[in-house]
This record gives structure tokens, C-alpha cells and sequence, in this order.
């Protein structure tokens, strides 16, 4: 199958790489004119004119990210089938959507305010208490368009500072740990979900995923399965969809945002499931039946970010996988992940904490989970 991606970066590389086996052929649409996806035949579209040749060369087509024009994926609709489709990325583009997609499907989250002005946002810290966190509602992410206000007083440098037209603002959650669950649904409705992961963010930015968890209790993965379904079946969705949580002292989770696409906290599937988020998002598209999403072994991803880390050393440790992704070296840039696999969790955290020291300005990493076994 002819299979058009929208974006042309490392996940849709790494989308590829999974369809070869299953003879996909693969184009990508770039608009931004600095596609890194390096595999396929890429098509850029800086001058928006290139639509109707990338449609005759595919048969259906997904994205890699969702901040894609809604009316744009709308009009390829009416032309291919879309997976997932516009409606999610309508809902997942813009924070106040999906906070009421939350609400309506009974998906606990942070308290939150919607506000328009300055004012309104210091009257909103002053309800929710500070510290808080503002958002702006589109165009965010790994950390962009947010500050914290730890005072009611900062509302006005951090409306300029932001400079969005519409903010959400969430009280701060006392959680244990940030956690994610992916699950992928089929265009038949099957649905299978992979264990979750803790995710150890710095800046905003995902260094660390590790699945899975050793302390999980079950009824805390039976909830996050329970959410993340009810979205799936909410949004008829057929793909790989992500949710991100915080976990609370009481084992209770509170929904902080979705993805609908491959995520970069699925990626320890690579090397660490039967079956890739990948290769199951490629399945689930095509209507081919899903795969096994279970955990060979405990296995971490450590992101390799801005500077790259030495690939024979990262070799040298044992059932280390390394992933780059042809990109040049910039501040902030993801450059690569590294997926190792160990037999226990305990032999997993000696080659994390190993392989952490030859990861270039790479956090020493800590899971709330340790000591704990």
C-alpha cells in the first residue's frame, strides 16, 4: 500500500522504517521546507501547490504531527481516507477542546480556567491558587507557550511574555510521577493498549521513558485503559492515539493532554515489545490485524538531545539499540533515541544510569519507583 505521510521528520522516518517490511511505499508532504525524514520520496510544498500530485501517488494518508491547518486535512478527506482524521486533530491542536473532550467523557484533570486578558489571568490564579501553570490554547509544545505564576502578580509579564490571544490555566498537581499510556484502534474497533510508561521530563522536554513500570498496580493500568478508550471510541478513531497523565500519591490519574499520532514516550517499543507503536500504527490504518503490544523486557528510552552521544560506546553496552535520525546538532534539538532492554528492572536502571554519562548533557535520570523494589 501507497502510504502518504503529512511532515516529513523523525516519526515519519521511523514510520517507514516499520512499513518496509510490509512493502509500504511511502511519500511525504513537507510544508516547512527542512524535511529530515531522509527515507521515501519526500515532496516539499512551501507554495501549498504540491496537494493534488502528493494525493495521486498515495493510496491513504496519516501525519506525524498534528499542527496541520484542520481545513487542510478536511479537503484530503474528501479525496483519501485520512487516519487519524480531522476531528482529532481539531481537538488536539487546541487545549480548550480537548479539556471539554475530558470533561464530557468523565476523564479527570487538573483544575483549569480559560481566560482572555491579563486581568482575567490573575483572577484565575487567585481561584486557583498559585502556584499555576498558563498555556496558551494552540501551538504548544515540549515546553513552549507556558510560564508558571507563582504569585497572582506575575499575570501581566507572563500574558506579554506568552502573547496568545487565549490562555488555559491548570492548577499545579501534587503527582508522583508523569506517566503516558498508548493504545492503537483498528478500523474494525479493535483496540490494544501498551503498558504505561514513566516519563521524566526536563524543561518540558520527555528524556527518559521506561516500561514497564514495576510498582504499576493493575487497577491503575485498568483506568488509564479505561480513559484512553473512551476517547478512541468517542473520535471513531483508527490509529495510535497517546495520553499523558500525572499519577497522584493515591494511585489516581489526571489526564493532562493527547496525542494523536506515534509519541515520543512509545518509542521503548522498538526494541522492547512484540510489536512496535510503528508497525501498529501502519496495521491499524491499512485494517490489517494489530499486534502483540506486550513488553519482552523492561526497557528505558534515554532521548538524545542537542549534542550526539558517542554511537560505539552507546554499542558497547549490552542490548543497547541506538536510533538517530540524520539531524544536525542544535541546542534543543532531538537528534536520536536510545532504547536499552535488561532482564530486570534493576540490571535496566545500572545500564541507564551508565548510559546516561556518555549522553551528552543528559539529566542523571530518577524514577519514582527506585528503592521502592
Amino acid at each position: 500500500m501507497k502510504i502518504g505521510v503529512l511532515g516529513a521528520g523523525q516519526l515519519g522516518r521511523m514510520l517507514a522504517l516499520a512499513g518496509y517490511p510490509l512493502a509500504n511505499q511511502f511519500t511525504f508532504l513537507d510544508t516547512t521546507g527542512h524535511p529530515s525524514a531522509g527515507i521515501g520520496d519526500v515532496m516539499i510544498d512551501t507554495d501549498h501547490k504540491h496537494l493534488e500530485a502528493f494525493l495521486s501517488q498515495v493510496d491513504l494518508v496519516t501525519y506525524e504531527f498534528e499542527h496541520l491547518p484542520v481545513a487542510l486535512v478536511q479537503d484530503i478527506e474528501s479525496e483519501k481516507p485520512v487516519y487519524p482524521s480531522s476531528e482529532a486533530i481539531r481537538i488536539c491542536q487546541n487545549r480548550a477542546e480537548e479539556k471539554a473532550l475530558f470533561d464530557r467523557l468523565s476523564i479527570p484533570t487538573p483544575d483549569y480556567r480559560l481566560v482572555d486578558s491579563a486581568e482575567a489571568l490573575e483572577q484565575a490564579a487567585r481561584e486557583l491558587g498559585t502556584p499555576v501553570v498558563a498555556k496558551s490554547i494552540t501551538e504548544g509544545y515540549d515546553g513552549k507557550g507556558q510560564a508558571v505564576l507563582r504569585d497572582p502578580s506575575e499575570a501581566t509579564e507572563a500574558w506579554q511574555r506568552i502573547n496568545h490571544p487565549r490562555l488555559i490555566v491548570e492548577s499545579f498537581v501534587d503527582f508522583v510521577r508523569e506517566v503516558s499510556i498508548i493504545a492503537v484502534r483498528g478500523r474494525d474497533g479493535q483496540v490494544v493498549f501498551y503498558p504505561m510508561a514513566e516519563n521524566v521530563h526536563v524543561d518540558g522536554i520527555l528524556r527518559y521513558s521506561l516500561a514497564p513500570m514495576p510498582d504499576l498496580d493493575d487497577a491503575v493500568q485498568h483506568t488509564a485503559d479505561g480513559y484512553i478508550r473512551a476517547l478512541l471510541d468517542e473520535l471513531d478513531y483508527v490509529g495510535v492515539l497517546t495520553l499523558e497523565l500525572f499519577q497522584c500519591a493515591d494511585g489516581s490519574l489526571l489526564a493532562n493532554e493527547m496525542a494523536p499520532r506515534v509519541h515520543n514516550s512509545g518509542h521503548w517499543s522498538m526494541d522492547g515489545a512484540v510489536t512496535s507503536q510503528f508497525e501498529n500504527h501502519l496495521r491499524a490504518i491499512q485494517g490489517l490485524p494489530l499486534g502483540d503490544t506486550s513488553a519482552r523486557m523492561p526497557t528505558c528510552m534515554i532521548n538524545v538531545i542537542g549534542r550526539e552521544a558517542d554511537p560505539a560506546a552507546v554499542l558497547a553496552i549490552e542490548d543497547a539499540h541506538l536510533h538517530r535520525y540524520d539531524k544536525s546538532e542544535r541546542a534543543g534539538r532531538k537528534l536520536g533515541h536510545i532504547n536499552l532492554v535488561a532482564p530486570t528492572h534493576e540490571a535496566l536502571l545500572e545500564k541507564v544510569r551508565a548510559c546516561a554519562t556518555l549522553v551528552p548533557d543528559a539529566p542523571a535520570p530518577r524514577f519514582s519507583f527506585e528503592g521502592k523494589e
